[in-house]
């Protein structure tokens, strides 16, 4: 198993509920991205899903990582909730311009699509038609991501479509995805050359335990351990592997990251 291909993050960096248990007392909030590039690897930009990033956002991000760290981002919600891909594409190449200047420093860019109701889309042919023009004219020095929210569409189609394009197919650990072990046989695994995992538990769920995420107040040991041999599998594969923990998982995604990898170092013993 390569550990070399793993990297394992949160979504997002910048909660503040983190001072005390994660960041050290008293670290200013423009300081936190330095002090979690010496803890974890990679960092999953959630604030890109909000507002478009400025080049001076993205170039401070670069500046202030070391080498060899990678950021993923979200798409603006711009172009995957509210125009759903419909006349997007000048926003997507604003976007792309940004992020961008990473350069090497970005790892992925995560198109996350929300749940689609019939009214939305009657069956997945129309989505999938119009995410297989959108893919076929992004550039393609970039890796891609994307993630759906409807359960029954986790099929050959897309997983077929995603393959065309060297897309990854975002394998969600969330209330109403699959599960775990069904992830290999619904997809036959990676649509791509690397895996891309959100651990994104339950939002709704957490939200009426906690207000705060400073500390694990949910035990999701159960699932971890049913994502260790998938991880491996994978590792095994010579798949490079992104995992991102939510805040929502667990209470405090830098202990489930933790966890997380001490389960998988195990493995080895």
């Amino acid at each position: 198993m390569n550990f070399d291909n793993l990297r394992l993050g949160t979504s997002s960096w910048s909660t503040r509920d983190w001072i005390g248990p994660f960041y050290p007392e008293g670290t200013r909030s423009e300081a936190f991205i330095e002090y979690y590039a010496t803890q974890f690897n990679t960092v999953e930009i959630d604030a890109t899903f909000y507002r478009m990033p400025t080049q001076k956002n993205v170039d401070s991000w670069a500046r202030r990582t070391p080498d060899g760290f990678q950021f993923t981002a979200k798409t603006p919600q711009l172009i995957t909730h509210e125009k759903v891909l419909v006349d997007a594409l000048d926003d997507m190449r604003f976007f792309l311009d940004a992020i961008g200047r990473l350069g090497d420093k970005l790892g992925a860019v995560l198109l996350q699509f929300p749940y689609f109701n019939k009214q939305a889309f009657a069956s997945p042919t129309p989505f999938l038609e119009r995410l297989d023009t959108f893919l076929g004219r992004l550039p393609k020095e970039i890796r891609y991501v994307v993630e759906v929210r409807n359960k029954w569409w986790v099929k050959k189609a897309l997983q077929t479509l995603l393959q065309q394009h060297q897309v990854a197919l975002a394998w969600v650990e969330q209330a109403w995805m699959p599960n775990a072990p069904e992830w290999f046989p619904k997809t036959g695994g990676p649509s791509t050359d690397f895996a891309y995992i959100r651990f994104l538990g339950d939002h709704k769920a957490m939200d009426e335990i906690t207000t705060t995420f400073d500390k694990t107040v949910v035990d999701r040991t159960d699932v971890l351990n049913e994502w260790v041999p998938v991880v491996k599998s994978l590792l095994d594969r010579d798949i490079q592997v992104y995992g991102f923990f939510n805040n929502h998982f667990a209470g405090h995604a830098p202990d489930s990251i933790r966890q997380f990898s001490k389960m998988l170092n195990e493995t080895l013993e």
